[in-house]
């Protein structure tokens, strides 16, 4: 029970970091404020899709280091250890997103070419558009975990001998 509640508290840790730096490293879309209207300035913006490239490629990244460095101290906890990286995966993927709305960090710059005159046009807050992307850190930590476990079973396994081969003593 011990190395699973390690695994989770750290794994929740490194979304602070992971949602600063998502908050440093993605684009905002630019909105125009006109009238106390707010609309998006620009409606062929990649910049919503881009937020979400970046918080994959944060979460993702992250997620492979943390896979190998729990399977490398993981020892005979072994299933307590799969188990805290999908469960604190998933809380690290919440406090990520929740850190990089809430903080911005990084130059913020706005571009709008359909903005006309008279109208103000502002950086919008970074968010998530397509949710899927949240299971990027648990899924990718997991599956890099069961992928290594299973090589060395591979390994070590008695099965992996050819046929007809006996063990001679």
């Amino acid at each position: 029970m011990r190395a699973f509640a390690v695994t989770v508290l750290a794994l929740a840790a490194l979304g602070v970091p992971a949602g600063m730096l998502w908050s440093l490293l993605a684009p905002r879309a630019p909105y125009a404020v006109a009238g106390g209207e707010v609309v998006l300035a620009d409606p062929a913006t990649q910049a919503l899709i881009a937020a979400d490239g970046w918080y994959a490629v944060v979460t993702g990244g992250l997620a492979l280091v943390c896979a190998v460095v729990a399977w490398n101290l993981a020892r005979d906890k072994r299933l307590e250890v799969l188990l805290g990286l999908a469960a604190g995966g998933g809380i690290a993927a919440f406090v990520t997103q929740w850190v990089g709305t809430t903080f911005t960090l990084g130059a913020v710059t706005v571009e709008a070419a359909a903005a006309g005159p008279g109208v103000k046009v502002v950086a919008g807050a970074l968010k998530l558009t397509a949710e899927g992307v949240l299971v990027t850190w648990p899924f990718v930590a997991v599956g890099l975990y069961g992928t290594m476990e299973a090589i060395v079973a591979y390994r070590e396994s008695p099965l992996r001998r050819p046929y007809g081969e006996i063990d001679r003593l």
